[in-house]
């Protein structure tokens, strides 16, 4: 049961030159996407670059002044080991990389991140990588990627497209683009709504357990144009990439972890050059998902939005501006949360007893259907 740790031992000797970028390198660099850049890898309007190997000195630099090293956000924490992975190894240690940007907007409801790398060292082999980041412990993160259920464009969206049409003028080199959960998102967005010059470049856009579309997109004549490109991967006990509308056939990952922790990159199963085969989706993830799927499609776009915003409203209520928050002060979030709803207006209340209604008499019907196919 090999993960992106091994594969960085067993390969992490050939550089890219002479073992061309595959699915693996895809999660190696998404996971790093999630490393806290600020004030290290140059932002977008910076001519500089930073090498792997100097950043995981900086990185290591600084976990000399916080000895624990550890975030309350998981994927930091596993980004962190990355960079640490790869620091020494001369697959990845040349890699240049620049471009990083981490914009949160409250009142637009964006959370939007990216950097890029150069990889290969020889002229003719080198490849220009543009990796988004996936959504991150702040409410407004969750609350964009959720609003993702009734708006065909997001400000993230938006803002990934403009990020790749200006960083993409920077060097000329042919175009990767990937992204773990929302940022498998924006890789595959941004690619289909760039302009024509940019998408000719794009060679591979891989999209790790990302959430879908709004059908709009999947209409679009870009989205077409892009998707034989698009390389999906989702793991056994999917959720977060069963979201919404899909185009591309994802390939099922076989996870080393159990139900929602199977979104994390590290857990994945892998080989010398790919994901390992997980066979198809759990019985309990299909049940989740048709019960999800079946729920949002019966509701309509406006009562999606009333939702995702009224749940929202409360937990913003409580105080608390990230996921960690909510939990680190449980006694505060449920006090918060039953003076909110105790607040709340008839109406909403009423909409909202009203879904979560149809929530658990979707769940008890697919229960009944999944009971009715083993006998």
């Amino acid at each position: 049961m090999a993960d992106l740790f091994d594969y960085i031992l067993w390969r992490g000797d050939l550089e890219f030159d002479k073992l061309p970028f595959n699915p693996v390198d895809n999660i190696v660099f998404s996971q790093l996407s999630y490393l806290p850049m600020e004030g290290i890898v140059p932002g977008p309007n910076d001519n500089k670059t930073i090498t792997v190997e100097e950043l995981a000195a900086k990185h290591a630099a600084m976990q000399k002044d916080n000895p624990s090293g550890l975030s309350n956000d998981i994927a930091v924490n596993d980004a962190i080991s990355v960079i640490n992975a790869i620091g020494s190894a001369p697959r990845y240690k040349h890699c240049r990389l620049f471009g990083f940007t981490n914009n949160i907007d409250l009142d637009q409801e964006k959370q939007f991140a990216a950097y890029c790398a150069i990889i290969g060292r020889k002229h003719l082999s080198k490849k220009m990588l543009v990796v988004y980041r996936g959504t991150d412990m702040t409410l407004v993160g969750w609350k964009e990627s959720f609003n993702m259920s009734f708006i065909a464009s997001v400000p993230s969206q938006k803002e990934a497209v403009s990020y790749l049409e200006k960083i993409s003028r920077r060097y000329f080199y042919p175009l990767i683009i990937a992204g773990h959960s929302k940022g498998g998102n924006l890789a595959i967005y941004a690619s289909a709504f760039c302009g024509e010059l940019i998408r000719r470049r794009i060679t591979a856009i891989y999209s790790n357990d990302a959430p879908g579309f709004h059908k709009e997109v999947i209409k679009s004549r870009g989205y077409r144009a892009i998707c034989s490109r698009i390389q999906s991967f989702i793991p056994q006990s999917s959720l977060v990439g069963m979201l919404f509308e899909h185009g591309e056939t994802p390939m099922v990952v076989k996870s080393d972890a159990n139900g929602p922790m199977q979104h994390s990159l590290c857990s994945w199963e892998v080989t010398y050059n790919n994901m390992v085969d997980g066979g198809g989706l759990t019985p309990q993830s299909r049940f989740i998902n048709n019960t999800i799927s079946e729920w949002i499609n019966n509701i309509d776009e406006g009562q999606r939005q009333q939702f995702i915003q009224a749940i929202y409203k409360i937990l913003v209520s409580c105080d608390a501006e990230s996921v960690a928050d909510l939990t680190d002060d449980w006694k505060n979030t449920a006090s918060g949360i039953i003076n909110a709803l105790f607040n709340m207006d008839k109406p909403t209340k009423k909409l909202m007893g009203k879904l979560i209604g149809e929530l658990f008499k979707t769940a008890k019907e697919n229960f009944g259907k999944r009971n009715n196919t083993k006998h």
